[in-house]
This record gives structure tokens, C-alpha cells and sequence, in this order.
């Protein structure tokens, strides 16, 4: 698309502020609720921005898919994250080409080449053509790589302004600064830059946690990918202070309070999606260390088969949550995904026909007909507390975060002993360990038995990139030591095949992309009841429901590894401490 400053512009399907070929795309290709349409049109009623660059902003709609929309209705190609680099410093005010999202490339045959993330806004495109004097070539990026452009084009000068904001910085967590001084440092567009990139990047990344850990002389930036932490360049140090009261202030904590923990959240839309971020601050040595995570409402699976269970163990699993009353307890260390598989549950048994309700602390998602409670143990509302409550609300299922006390085992309990099913999570190593747990806790053995319908044990572990993963023998030392001979001996040559991670540009180079669950399903036969009369250790209860066939997590975990679903590696990494 070419232009002159004057002699008028070629406009595509301008209409800022209603129905336009744009907005009308992204609804047709689901790209747009029409309920985000209202109030992108209210936005855009007093804005001078785009709706491209208004749905960018807001996080309503991601930078490809706007980008594509634009395509299609300009008939114009999108470029490379590589070809936003300018050859030499824009002309133009940093401000002005921030805002519009507009970067002149170079000058060539006469003529300016830009790249835009809108290149309907006419505006900016005759501003440009005024600044060089010549006309103009546009061409379409996409809005975060213009952004990621221009702040590596302009970083020497926003130096600057973060040094000086660096030399009033308070560095320490017990320093004696204004708190307003710091308020207004938050404030400040380096420090709202600088969330909003981390935020936007862990989002990219698909990242579930992002650590924010000061020490000494550095501020350490680590997100957690796939289970395991990565290293990411952090800010500068001196906007430590700045960075964690900005993040303080988004989740409504207060900033004066240095001394102890604090927990918050913050609702985001980020590239389209509805993300909830729970914030959890601690005071270290050297200033508050910030871990965050990151809850993507829309992209939790709540069905079994995208979780990892197939086959037999799906099919036990199943029979046991359509038992009428009972136990079903998940257990697990944190983070290997407990609270996703009994949402998952509770999805595939909600209907009409049940009340279901459950106690969380803090609820992370919302189910569609579940009555969720969130627990506030600092008003009183403990687990104990809401489930006294919660049996005289005539529920058929209650679902229960996690029995952390005796008081909540006790009154779970009671309520499997009067006709509820009882779903429930618990922090033991394997299915055995969490009734050895229940029994410390103070339980009798025959409430055990009498309530107890099995309990499931998870791990997540890493998947294998289906496009670079690589087969390969396992040694024959490895196989005695893992006792794996009989696996190998099913095999026609006598050897055990599995995948290994290689990396390649689908995974960032990795060998992994995403997560799947890694499981052992413990039923509660007869044998395992007599084990729990007796007081048995765990170890013995586990061997017990072995015998009755019971597939532990290290046996499913090396069928999966043999499927090339993931690696040696990673099943060793969580069952290793069996």
C-alpha cells in the first residue's frame, strides 16, 4: 500500500467505532465474544486507537490472531519477528511510535518502508510520510513484535530514565522509604513496561508459576515451564522495589507491609485469555521474593483422557465415583495437578439429578452447577467450619481441597458414613501412604475400611515433542538394575525400545512440550481392608494391592515410556523416591 503526505490515503475498512470488516472477522472466526464487542465499542467511543490496537491492549484478542484478521481483510502478508528491526534509529518520537505501534524500517526506491500493527491507521501512516518527507510502503507485524522492537531500538534511552529511577530505588525490604514515594515509582511506565512484559512472556511461554527472587546484587527471574524452572533475563536490579510494589498494588496488597506474607490475586485478560494470577509475597534478606501463578481459565482440560488416564484404570476410576457414598481420595505433592483431576471428576458426574458442593481454599476454577465455597480461615471459615455447614445443605457430592486436620477427615468421614460421596485430596507419597497418613491423623481403622473406595496417586510429568523425539536400546545394565527384564523379554529381540529428548524448534529446544499425568489407582479390595485392620505400614498395603493387581505409578509410567509419550528420564524423576 502506497501513499504520499499529500495527496490523501488509501483507507481499508475504516470504521473505529463500529462494525467494521475487522471486528466483523474476528466474530465470525470466534476470535471475538460478542460480549467483548460492547465494550470494545465503548472503549473506542472516546479513544483515538484502532479497535486493533484497543482488542491488543486489552488483552481481548492475542497479537497473531489480529494480526490475521488484518490479513485477511488488507490482503496484506504478515512479517517476520526478524524483519520489525529497523536499519537504523526511527526519526520519530519513541512516544508517538510506541502508541501507534508503527516502526520505519528503512528507506528504499524513493520511498519509507513501515511496519505497523493496524495499517488502517491512516494517521500514523501520514504522520511518518510528514517526518521522512517521502511516501509510504506499509506492511503488517504483529503488535508484540513491534513492541519487543521498539523497546530493543529505544533501550539506551529508557536507561536512562530507569537509572534515575534507580538512585531513588529503596533496595532492601526493611529501608525506610516513603511509601508514597514508592507508589508513585510503580507508577512510573519502565515499571508498568516491565510487569506487563514478564506477565506477557510467562503467558507465551505457557508457564504455571513466575518467580521474582532478589538477592544481593541481582533480581533473579525464573518462570516454571512444563514443571521444571527456567532462567529468564530479568529487569534491572535497581527496579526491584518498583517492580514488586507495582505487582503489590495490581493485587490490592499493601506495599508498606514488608515484614510479613501477603496473598492476592489479579484477574487479566492477556493475548485473549482470561487469566487469573494468584500473588503470594514473602519477606527474604535481601527485599520480598514474588511467586505467581498463573491459572488460565480457558485452557484447563476437565476430561480424563486429555489428563492421562485410558484404559483399565480409567474405567476403575470411573465405577468409583458412581458409587453412591464413600471416599475417593487424590493424592499428590503440590503442583502435579490433585485439584485438575478432581475438577475433572466432578465434571463427569455433575447433572441435574446432584447437588454438588465443594469447600476450596482458593477456588481456581468455576465449575457450571457446582456450588463452590472458598474457605477464609482468617474469618473462621475453616474446611472444618463450611463442611458443617455444607451437610445441611443436602448436598449428594461434596468435594473437600484438601483434608489438612483431623477435624476435616473426621467430618468427611461422617459425611461417606451418611450417604454423600466425599471427593477429597491428601500430601502422601503413593495411593498406600495416604491411609498410613489418615490413621496418624487419628481415624479408626474400621471407619477407614467402611468409607474408604480407593484412592488415586498422580505425578506430572513432561511429553516427549512428537517432532524430534528419538528412539533408542536401553542398556542391558540399565534394564537388570531398573528390574525391567520381562518387558525387555516380551520384545522379539530381547531389548527394551523407548524415546529420548532431543530439542528442536517446536519445543524452544527442550526435547518437551506440555504435561500428562502419570498414575496408580488403589481400589479397596478385601485383602487391602484386612491389611488396614491389621495396622499394616505402607509397604506392605502396597504390595497387598499389587498382588490384587494394582499397576503402580512406576509400571504405567514405563508404558508410557515405551509409547514415546515421554522419557526414562522424567518417570525416574518422580517415582524415584519409592
Amino acid at each position: 500500500m502506497n501513499t504520499t503526505p499529500d495527496t490523501g490515503l488509501t483507507q481499508i475498512g475504516v470504521n473505529h467505532k463500529g462494525h467494521d470488516p475487522f471486528t466483523q472477522y474476528l466474530i465470525d472466526h470466534e476470535l471475538l465474544k460478542r460480549s467483548d464487542l460492547g465494550k470494545l465499542c465503548q472503549i473506542q467511543s472516546d479513544s483515538t486507537d484502532t479497535s486493533a490496537a484497543t482488542l491488543f491492549r486489552l488483552g481481548l484478542v492475542s497479537a497473531p490472531d489480529i494480526a490475521a484478521a488484518l490479513s485477511a481483510i488488507t490482503t496484506l502478508p504478515i512479517v517476520a519477528a526478524d524483519e520489525c528491526l529497523p536499519d537504523e534509529q526511527p526519526r520519530m518520537s519513541p512516544r508517538y511510535l510506541r502508541a501507534k505501534a508503527v516502526i520505519p524500517l528503512r528507506v528504499e526506491a524513493g520511498q519509507v518502508v513501515v511496519v505497523m500493527g493496524d495499517p488502517r491507521d491512516t494517521e500514523a501512516v501520514q504522520a511518518v510520510g510528514v517526518a521522512y518527507g517521502k511516501p509510504v510502503q506499509v506492511q503488517l507485524g504483529l503488535f508484540s513484535h513491534i513492541h519487543a522492537s521498539l523497546e530493543r531500538c529505544f533501550s539506551d534511552q529508557d536507561q536512562a530514565g530507569q537509572d534515575n529511577l534507580s538512585a531513588n530505588m529503596p533496595i532492601a525490604a526493611n529501608d525506610s522509604a516513603d511509601v508514597e514515594h514508592l507508589r508513585d515509582l510503580a507508577s512510573e511506565a519502565p515499571v508498568i513496561r516491565s510487569v506487563n512484559q514478564i506477565i506477557q512472556q510467562a503467558v507465551e511461554l505457557g508457564a504455571s508459576d513466575i518467580h521474582l527472587e532478589p538477592f544481593e546484587e541481582r533480581l533473579q527471574l525464573r518462570f516454571r515451564v512444563d514443571g521444571v524452572l527456567r532462567q529468564i533475563a530479568p529487569p534491572d536490579y535497581g527496579l526491584t522495589a518498583a517492580i514488586v510494589s507495582r505487582i503489590k498494588i495490581m493485587a490490592r496488597l499493601d506495599i508498606a507491609e514488608r515484614r510479613l506474607p501477603q496473598d492476592g490475586r489479579i484477574p487479566l485478560k492477556v493475548s485473549g485469555k482470561d487469566i487469573d494470577l494468584r500473588i503470594a509475597t514473602a519477606p527474604t534478606l535481601y527485599g520480598e521474593s514474588v511467586v505467581i501463578r498463573l491459572l488460565d481459565k480457558a485452557g484447563v482440560t476437565l476430561d480424563f483422557s486429555g489428563l492421562g488416564f485410558d484404559g483399565e484404570l480409567l474405567r476403575e476410576f470411573t465405577r468409583l465415583l458412581t458409587k453412591p457414598h464413600g471416599i475417593v481420595l487424590v493424592t499428590g505433592p503440590t503442583g502435579s495437578g490433585k485439584t485438575t483431576t478432581l475438577y475433572a471428576a466432578l465434571s463427569s458426574i455433575n447433572s441435574d439429578a446432584r447437588k454438588i458442593v465443594s469447600v476450596e481454599d482458593p477456588v481456581e476454577y468455576q465449575l457450571d452447577g457446582v456450588n463452590q465455597i472458598a474457605a477464609k480461615p482468617q474469618i473462621g471459615l475453616s474446611f472444618a467450619n463450611a463442611l458443617r455447614s455444607i451437610v445441611r445443605q443436602d448436598p449428594d457430592i461434596i468435594m473437600i481441597g484438601e483434608m489438612r486436620d483431623t477435624e476435616t477427615a473426621r467430618i468427611a468421614v461422617q459425611s461417606a458414613l451418611t450417604g454423600h460421596l466425599v471427593l477429597s485430596t491428601l500430601h502422601t507419597n503413593d495411593a498406600a501412604g495416604a491411609i498410613t497418613r489418615l490413621l496418624d491423623m487419628g481415624l479408626e481403622e474400621y471407619l477407614l475400611t467402611s468409607t474408604v473406595n480407593g484412592v488415586l496417586a498422580q505425578r506430572l510429568v513432561r511429553t516427549l515433542c512428537p517432532h524430534c523425539r528419538d528412539a533408542y536400546t536401553l542398556a542391558s545394565e540399565t534394564v537388570r538394575e531398573l528390574g525391567l527384564e520381562q518387558r525387555a523379554q516380551q520384545n522379539r529381540t530381547g531389548e527394551l525400545l523407548l524415546y529420548k529428548a532431543v530439542g528442536c524448534g517446536h519445543c524452544s529446544g527442550s526435547g518437551y512440550v506440555g504435561r500428562t499425568a502419570v498414575l496408580e489407582l488403589m481400589s479397596m479390595s478385601e485383602s487391602v481392608k484386612k491389611q488396614i485392620l491389621c495396622r499394616a505400614d505402607a509397604g506392605t498395603i502396597k504390595q497387598t494391592a499389587v498382588a490384587q493387581g494394582m499397576r503402580t505409578m512406576f509400571d504405567n509410567g514405563i508404558n508410557m515410556a515405551m509409547e514415546g509419550i515421554t522419557s526414562l528420564e522424567e518417570i525416574l524423576r518422580v517415582t524415584r523416591d519409592f
